[in-house]
């Protein structure tokens, strides 16, 4: 009993009755338009709602290629802990956002069919979905409240079908200056009302008018104002649309269908009262409706988009139209679009869509974002070594990259480009240039769900899997393509496989790098390399002769020691002195500002010291002797060293650590010459 009482206490801790009574707040109709009077908003149209809930959780901006690109964090998903967030399409949501808020300032698209538009996989629904989301959310909140209403008659209570804004009611004669005393008040936009009452509305406004004498005073009396919270579950303010078999599915889904048992009670089928306005349309008044995969609707479901899309009306069964206010998205990808692009009697519904595009990702280190939400350590049970999510993400992406044109430019430097990286002989120019020249890039590829099912099926096939590194998911990937539903020329499969090959190449190229690293990770003998080598380096530029620290002689520098360390950055016999000029003047700079100069400000020389380090340390550490049957104490605690940096500098755990360091070391015994990335 003791522990039902205390369950009982966390609800009453954590509820909130009086915000319940909030949402179900009812007034009347006076009350009403002293709220619209103080606040203008509550009377917004669904798109003005729609932008004004993605710019309230604001934006940030960056700049890529010269340009300004704005990123909306209601993409970020801030409802459910990210787990509808898009990345990677920033431009594409722009362009989407500038569509609603040219369609929330009466611009002309509010009389468009917003048209999502992309391969399989793309992120249209969850677009979509986090649109419904949203509003659901906002009209339970201050800022997005907004109001319908019921007719009381006879004590019975007749709740708007359509959950109207009750500022229809208001008589033609008084309405416009109503309007504009509501509108004198208005910060943002104005309050407009388009189109008549719905015919159960009309049916009762004419009812209560005769019955009170014409007197919209006495009328009002009949009207009760309620709070509207949108809802899908509920089928109140978001409706969802799909195609299904022809021989099940007629336009009433819709627009509604007449209510035969209540033909009885009102004595005709033309009754309002006798028709069910729960259809699509209806029930996603005041807020929006999705078609999903709307292309592949019968034709006679298109045409009464053509009509909900201009006109803002719709054509019940035995009524006349009936006026809407909702967003119209619609999603599809491109076969569909093709066939209406294809189909001359589609020209109407063509001339009044607007089609945003949503293609793939081309950033590896965004894509990378989408499987990082659902394959965390937390989540999977596992340990995620270093580079697996990123390399699955960056074969994803080279497989929606078009080849380049220039042929000094490979496809994965490419795909580096395009995720920030910086390529010797590459402006933003150029990048710039690639993304004009690529019309299709991003349309075409491997879909992220392929992805996430072979990384899910690594984490399956073993129940003990303690840590899952990328071989194991990049060959899940590679078995995957043989039966890929998507894929119908073994000639495009066995491209993607040579793209697996490139990306193995270069997560052996990194880990070879961060082995190296962890190896030189001595900074005491990065700084005395650094000092010996400057002090050589100074001498040389300044034609003077450097003094030996053992024997206190002074002698020319040291020649030997300074192109060991340039070389391993790839810096010429004739460029060398061109390097140490700007490196001396550099130094030189930092002087003159009190500043002392530091290896790692400077990141090639940095490398450059790491690679030589690496170099005269692996030896002595003999790494190859891990693939051996014996090892000295000695050398086993190095390695232990090694690992632990590889553990605290760069994510491993204990078995991925060994397993990198296991496979460079076999790279070594084949007598693979480490070199940096």
């Amino acid at each position: 009993m003791t522990e039902t009482t205390d369950l009982l206490g966390l609800i009453e801790a954590k509820q909130d009755t009086a915000r319940f009574q909030e949402l179900l707040w009812e007034g009347s109709y006076a009350d009403y338009l002293g709220m619209v009077e103080a606040s203008p908003s509550i009377a917004r149209n669904a798109y003005q709602r729609l932008y004004d809930l993605i710019e309230s959780y604001g934006y940030s901006e960056y700049t890529e290629y010269k340009k300004v690109i704005r990123r909306y964090h209601f993409f970020d998903d801030p409802f459910d802990d990210g787990a509808d967030a898009v990345f990677g399409i920033d431009i594409h949501l722009m362009k989407l956002v500038r569509v609603l808020r040219a369609a929330a300032l009466g611009f002309g698209p509010e009389k468009r069919v917003i048209l999502l538009h992309g391969p399989v996989g793309s992120a249209k629904s969850t677009i979509a979905r986090l649109f419904k989301k949203g509003l659901e959310r906002y009209s339970r909140t201050e800022e997005g409240r907004l109001y319908t209403y019921s007719w009381v008659l006879d004590g019975k209570e007749t709740p708007c079908p359509m959950h109207e804004e009750p500022l229809r009611l208001l008589p033609d004669e008084v309405k416009d200056d109503i309007l504009a005393k509501v509108n004198a008040n208005a910060d943002g936009y104005k309050v407009k009302l388009e189109g008549d009452l719905c015919p159960v509305c009309r049916h009762m406004y004419r009812q209560v008018m005769r019955e009170v004498g014409g007197d919209f005073l006495k009328l009002a009396q009949h009207i009760r104002v309620r709070r509207l919270v949108l809802s899908e579950k509920d089928r109140v303010g978001i409706g969802t649309f799909q195609p299904k078999d022809e021989k099940n599915q007629d336009s009433t889904e819709l627009t509604g269908d007449i209510n035969y048992r209540l033909i009885a009670e009102f004595g005709s089928d033309s009754d309002p009262r006798a028709f069910n306005f729960d259809g699509e349309f209806n029930v996603a008044n005041r807020g929006i409706i999705e078609f999903i995969e709307v292309l592949k609707l019968d034709v006679a479901f298109l045409y009464d988009l053509l009509g909900a899309s201009q006109e803002h009306r719709i054509k019940p069964k035995k009524f006349a139209q009936t006026h809407i206010d909702e967003v119209i998205l619609g999603h599809t990808n491109e076969p569909e679009y093709r066939r209406l692009q294809n189909n001359e009697y589609m020209e109407a519904l063509r001339d009044r869509t607007i089609k945003i595009d949503v293609p793939y990702i081309t950033r590896p280190s965004q894509e990378a974002r989408i499987y990082e939400k659902d394959f965390r350590a937390e989540t999977v049970g596992a340990h995620v070594a270093p580079h697996t999510i990123g390399m699955a993400a960056t074969w994803a992406v080279l497989t929606r990259l078009e080849q380049p044109s220039n042929h000094q430019l490979s496809l994965l430097q490419k795909a580096k480009l395009y995720d920030g990286r910086a390529i010797p002989g590459f402006t933003e120019d150029h990048v710039k240039e690639l993304r004009k020249s690529a019309r299709r890039e991003g349309l075409e590829g491997i879909s992220p769900r392929f992805v996430q099912d072979k990384i899910s099926n690594s984490l399956v096939k073993d129940p003990d899997i303690a840590c899952l590194n990328p071989f194991m998911v990049l060959n899940e990937l590679e078995s995957g393509l043989t039966h890929h539903s998507l894929l119908s020329s073994d000639d495009q499969r066995e491209a993607y496989r040579e793209l697996l090959g490139v990306v193995k190449t270069e997560y052996e190229d990194i880990v070879k790098n961060e082995v190296q690293k962890a190896i030189a990770a001595d900074e005491s003998a990065l700084k005395r390399m650094s000092d010996n080598y400057i002090d050589n380096l100074r001498a040389y530029v300044l034609k003077e002769r450097v003094k030996n620290a053992f024997t206190g002689a002074y002698e020319e520098p040291n020649e030997r020691l300074m192109r060991s360390i340039e070389e391993k950055i790839d810096i010429p016999e004739a460029r060398k002195d061109d390097f140490r000029r700007e490196l001396m003047n550099y130094i030189a700079g930092l002087a003159l500002d009190g500043k002392t100069f530091d290896y790692t400000m400077n990141e090639r020389l940095h490398r450059a010291l790491e690679l030589k380090l690496f170099e005269d340390s692996k030896d002595s550490i003999k790494l190859t002797s891990l693939v051996s049957q014996s090892m000295d104490e000695e050398t086993q605690a190095k390695i232990e060293v090694v690992k632990q940096r590889l553990i605290e500098r760069h994510g491993y755990c204990q078995i991925c650590a060994g397993d990198v360091l296991q496979y460079v070391a076999s790279i070594f015994a084949r007598g693979d010459a480490a070199k940096g990335s």
